[in-house]
């Protein structure tokens, strides 16, 4: 028999786990295949940026001392494409013809846009119409000296980070390593999608839906597995997994019934962190330490398992990868609908977000039952009904929890 449980915050859960977290180690991998991943620390500018003077248009490119007595007949000297250059300096009544982005001669002064020339009917001369008060010249190191910050430490790299990157010449860089996850789904009445379905079971969705969830939260998904419910069997796949993930993710097998061994293994086995949380769905969500990896317990209901991932798990793989700078908090919204249900703890409804009036507003979705599954991916956020109250009434303010992947 399992002792009297006793339940925690939802907080406090929160917090037990964020400290039992530890953020991973380096790597190095191809900027190609940066996307999505943290730095680990600062890039710097690995030469000036332009590290050349640069034309902001096609156009001509004139000495500042021939800037003047407009219309006027250059002599052209050469044509400048991009990733060509002319090495000489300009004489009087000299011009090239540059395009945009393209190598400026060391003493041009001015880049007279296309627009203000007109042809003489000689190839070899061009007469300029008019002037303009910028030079629309891009000077050498005019966005970025060499040597300067490109990229923070702790850095989400996007594509425009990429792109960044690339500019530079930056073939690889240092990167948090992916927290590696490991996927046990517990039950003798789970069979595989694309298996015969015998009487009495049910497919096991839960498995897919948590190796999705942490693949989109930024984690190798090392281990994808279902067994059946035995104490012997959940305990080695226990052990062999602890050797090899960052964080073990189980379904099932954590309340009080006498196949429960989840529950059992985390009071008799592990480092207990709580075995019971002040919420609805999924208050038998149980965390421990096992062999010295940290394994998170989740409900076998998905609904109760999809809010316990959002609340609890997601903030825990986004520190094991290096991220600091996405905020896990509850924020404030508006009441979208009127929800009457009293509730004895903290209860997490499914909900769509929108804006009426110019506020953010929070409408429940679907059903609030922790098996429920048909609205998981219209789900947006988690609206929290508190505790000892009767629900809430539309208009009033809620707090909200927003989905990582939303």
């Amino acid at each position: 028999m399992l002792d009297k449980r006793v339940a925690i915050r939802v907080e406090e859960a929160q917090k037990r786990l964020l400290e039992n977290a530890v953020m991973l180690g380096a790597e190095q991998i191809q900027t190609a295949d940066a996307n999505g991943r943290i730095l680990a620390e600062e890039v710097t500018a690995t030469m000036a940026m332009p590290y050349f003077r640069r034309s902001g248009y096609d156009g001509f490119a004139i000495r500042a001392e021939d800037d003047s007595n407009y219309p006027r007949t250059f002599q052209v000297v050469a044509d400048v494409p991009c990733g060509a250059a002319y090495n000489h300096d300009l004489q009087e009544n000299e011009t090239v013809r540059i395009m945009t982005g393209a190598k400026v001669p060391e003493n041009a002064g001015k880049i007279i846009m296309l627009e203000q020339s007109r042809e003489t009917g000689d190839s070899a001369t061009i007469t300029l119409i008019n002037t303009h008060k910028n030079t629309n010249i891009t000077e050498r190191g005019e966005e970025f000296e060499s040597g300067a910050p490109l990229l923070q430490a702790h850095h989400h790299l996007n594509p425009g980070s990429i792109s960044l990157l690339a500019a530079f010449g930056i073939p690889t860089v240092t990167v948090f390593r992916r927290p590696r996850v490991a996927i046990l789904s517990t039950g003798s009445e789970l069979v595989q999608p694309g298996s015969p379905l015998p009487d009495g079971k049910i497919f096991n969705s839960n498995h897919l839906m948590l190796a999705a969830l942490a693949a989109d939260a930024g984690a190798e998904v090392i281990a994808v597995e279902q067994i059946e419910d035995d104490l012997a069997l959940t305990k080695n796949r226990l052990t062999d997994l602890a050797k090899q993930a960052d964080l073990i993710l189980t379904t099932g097998g954590v309340s009080v019934g006498d196949f429960d061994f989840m529950a059992i293994i985390a009071k008799e086995d592990a480092e207990l962190l709580y075995n019971k949380i002040q919420m609805r769905p999924g208050s038998v969500t149980t965390a421990m330490r096992y062999e010295n990896t940290l394994v998170a317990a989740l409900s076998g209901n998905p609904g109760a398992c999809f809010t316990a991932f959002h609340l609890l798990i997601a903030p825990v793989l986004a520190k094991m990868s290096g991220d600091i700078e996405t905020q896990f908090t509850f924020q404030t919204a508006k009441m979208g609908a009127d929800y009457s249900k009293n509730n004895a703890y903290d209860r997490f409804l499914r909900g769509q977000l929108l804006y009426e009036a110019g506020e953010l507003t929070a409408v429940p979705v679907g059903s609030d039952m922790s098996s429920a599954l048909g609205n998981l991916h219209l789900t947006e956020c988690l609206i929290k009904i508190p505790s000892g109250k009767t629900g809430k009434n539309k208009g009033e303010e809620i707090e909200i929890w927003r989905l990582s992947s939303k």
